[in-house]
């Protein structure tokens, strides 16, 4: 037998209506190579080396967090590699301008899948 829960799932797959979703929790600084994810936002980064804790409270504070599960199944635009190196590079003051930089040179996946080589 399918429990209530389990049919008002499915009908609202079906009629493809979706249940926004809270902010995950706040949690530890990520190992390099772990995606960050902002939900809001729909933005993914990978987390490379140099981050400093006090960076990280700073994202966390902007609504960033680790992904919180496999397969995130979202579509998410990823930032570039070099856009993450100058935010951990810059100092306290200009990251709020890097950022929104970075936001702008983010690509979805299939974008950047499809660019030449």
């Amino acid at each position: 037998m399918i429990p209530i829960g389990a049919l008002r799932t499915r009908l609202r797959s079906f009629l493809r209506e979706q249940k926004p979703r809270s902010l995950p929790r706040k949690s530890s600084k990520p190992r390099i190579g772990t995606h960050v994810v902002n939900v809001q936002e729909g933005l993914r980064f990978v987390a490379q080396a140099g981050m400093s804790d006090e960076l990280w409270l700073w994202l966390l504070e902007q609504g960033w967090r680790v992904e919180s599960y496999r397969p995130d199944r979202r579509a998410y635009r990823d930032i570039p590699a070099s856009a993450v190196t100058a935010l951990i590079d810059a100092d306290p003051a200009r990251r709020q301008r890097l950022m929104a930089e970075a936001v702008l040179r983010a690509q979805s996946r299939s974008a950047l899948a499809r660019r030449p080589a």
